[in-house]
């Protein structure tokens, strides 16, 4: 939570405030844009820009000869207030009064200085190219030195920081309830249109252009430890907390749930997570050809591009009935799809997500891939979302699969019997872990320092 201040406290309307740090981050890491506000001469200014986070600053894209810029370059720095919206939705009510919108806002005050290392210039740069999509980075050509020097980043410590959000319908008066008037809620959304080639493209458009317009978190530090290839899923995902309103994949705009149903795209330094989408199929297929992957699988090994296309249908049927959170999983080195992963039992409302559904290519067994990947989705559940448990749920006959889950840290708590059918038929014990927010610091700790230490997969 941020400390309230005099600056941030609401003076009407508070019951819309709030100071939830992963509230903040999920509206900063989606908008795209921001207004930085600030004061030039005795006279405000407000320039829109493009901003990124990286851990707890916001980071501001600029140029070198731009107003602010130049008076954030002094020790004192420059004092500014940057503020980010996301329009939810349009509120229509019975009376004009009662007209509004559902929104989410994040306000930041604070003192903006200039990045002047140029290594540090080049990661902020870098992590904005990939805030447009993950893998773009490794797609383009780096800035020049003399293009690092037309362009400046202000830096701006997230201290100071409230969110305002208004969710839900119509607040008519209930004289006016039965007036003949229709009165209700259109929704908005941002959504990506297909991508359009400049003058001279042969290349195809990459996968990550493939149907998502979702915006990158910051990269992640280091990671992990550990272990094997696969992390068991079940045959079916469980549902949205009850009560909880799913719209599209996303959730319920404006609410803290919807962050929960976002496949946000997650960095680490051996593995990328981004949505899975249908593009990604036939890459999946050829990575995880090998039967031993699918060994202990809720679902038979595929064996053409089809059966491939089919599973990567299901997962995203299952995105869209709010029942799972689908990532696809890229080698961070070489940009190659690797494996997929989910979360699926999402329960906003009792804090706790289940982490399965994760198949990984034979070569990239061992090296910390799937350990870094699941360290980018325990930090996503903890640090994030605010989750208090973390499920896994694998086959008793899966004695790989269960001795990685407990070198992550996580704690065997029993055995489901007879739980759920195998593709042949027989019936399976399944044995479920868990970790807490309170194990969490712990578990990281060990799992960065395991992953400092251990070297990539010859492939991974």
């Amino acid at each position: 939570m941020y400390a309230p201040t005099a600056r941030t406290t609401a003076s009407r309307s508070r019951d819309r405030m709030s100071y939830d740090r992963a509230a903040a981050h999920a509206v900063l890491d989606e908008a795209y844009h921001c207004v930085l506000g600030f004061v030039v001469d005795g006279e405000p200014r407000l320039l829109p820009t493009l901003h990124v986070r990286v851990g707890d600053t916001l980071y501001l894209h600029g140029s070198t000869g731009s107003r602010p810029l130049l008076a954030a370059r002094g020790d004192a720095g420059l004092p500014v207030c940057v503020t980010v919206t996301l329009l939810d939705g349009l509120v229509y009510g019975r009376s004009q009064f009662h007209h509004s919108a559902n929104y989410r806002s994040v306000v930041v005050h604070g003192t903006a200085h200039l990045v002047t290392s140029e290594d540090d210039k080049r990661t902020v740069l870098t992590a904005l190219v990939e805030k447009s999509a993950a893998g773009r980075a490794a797609d383009s050509r780096p800035p020049s030195r003399r293009e690092l020097a037309e362009t400046a980043v202000l830096a701006l410590p997230l201290r100071e920081v409230s969110v305002r959000a208004r969710t839900g319908g119509v607040r008519d008066d209930p004289a006016d309830l039965d007036l003949p008037y229709w009165a209700g809620v259109v929704p908005l959304r941002q959504v990506a249109g297909p991508p359009e080639p400049d003058a001279g493209v042969t290349a195809p458009p990459p996968a990550y252009l493939s149907g998502t317009g979702s915006p990158a978190r910051e990269p992640a530090g280091p990671a992990r430890p550990g272990p094997a290839h696969v992390t068991d899923p079940p045959d079916t995902a469980g549902l949205a907390a009850p009560g909880t309103q799913v719209t599209g994949p996303s959730g319920p705009p404006g609410s803290v749930a919807s962050s929960w149903y976002e496949p946000v795209p997650l960095r680490g330094a051996r593995v990328l997570l981004e949505p899975l989408t249908t593009a990604h199929a036939d890459d999946l297929f050829t990575a995880t050809a090998e039967p031993e992957v699918w060994a202990h699988l809720s679902h038979p090994t595929p064996t053409e591009p089809a059966a491939m296309r089919a599973v990567v249908g299901t997962a995203l049927d299952a995105r869209r009935r709010g029942e799972r959170v689908p990532w696809v999983q890229r080698c961070a080195r070489t940009g190659s799809v690797i494996g997929s992963t989910s979360y699926y039992d999402l329960d906003p409302a009792r804090r706790c997500v289940t982490i399965g559904y994760t198949w990984l290519g034979r070569p990239w067994w061992g090296g910390g891939v799937n350990t870094e990947a699941k360290l980018l989705l325990l930090g996503r559940a903890f640090d994030e979302l605010g989750a208090v448990r973390v499920v896994w749920q694998t086959d008793i006959r899966n004695t790989r699969s269960q001795a990685a889950i407990a070198r992550l840290g996580a704690t065997r708590e029993g055995v489901l019997r007879m739980h759920r059918q195998r593709p042949d038929g027989s019936w399976r014990d399944t044995v479920q872990y868990a970790m807490t927010v309170d194990e969490w610091p712990n578990a990281q700790a060990r799992l960065r320092e395991w992953l400092r230490r251990t070297a990539p997969a010859a492939r991974g």
